[in-house]
Parts: C-alpha cells; structure tokens; sequence
C-alpha cells in the first residue's frame, strides 16, 4: 500500500493530537519549503532519512519510445534522493 499525503497528515494528527486541518498545515508548509529550496538550486539533508539533491543534466540525443525518431533533449534540473544509512538499514530489517 502507497503512503499519501492523506495517509500522513491523519498520522501527523493521531501522533500530535491535532486536527486533521491543522495537521494538513503544517505538512503543507513542509512541502512548500522543500519545493522552494529544490527549487532555488539547493540540497535538502535529512538526518537518518538522506539527501535531495538538484542534479543539471546536460543537453543529449534521445529518441522517441512511440515512433523511433532522433531527437534532441534539452539540458535540465533533476533531483535524486540519496538515501541515509540509517533507512537502509531499517529498509533491510524487514527483508531478512
């Protein structure tokens, strides 16, 4: 089962006693300010969780998947996620 935006702002509200609007606030602000900093070029460190990172990609050829057909790829931002020791470790817990 995939984890939603609703299924976090409920837990933000079981965890910290709140309503569920004020919840939905303050993960609201949290994703706005990763996406502002993303946004601006810079890297997001989370402690035991892992890193965001904006990557530059530089222009490549491609070619299009449905017709076969050449063609030129724009340079751009991507971001990866890196993730921390600590959550591969508890990832992997689970798996043995």
């Amino acid at each position: 089962m995939t984890c939603t935006k609703s299924t976090l702002i409920e837990e933000i509200s079981n965890t910290f006693d709140q309503n569920p609007s004020q919840s939905k606030e303050v993960l609201e602000t949290l994703i706005e300010i990763i996406k502002s900093t993303l946004a601006s070029g810079e890297d997001i460190m989370i402690s035991g969780f892992g890193k965001f990172q904006v990557i530059e990609k530089t222009a490549r050829k491609g070619r299009n998947p449905a017709t076969g057909d050449a063609m030129m790829l724009e340079k751009r931002r991507v971001v990866t996620f890196k993730c921390a020791g600590k959550l591969k470790d508890k990832i992997n817990e689970n798996a043995k």
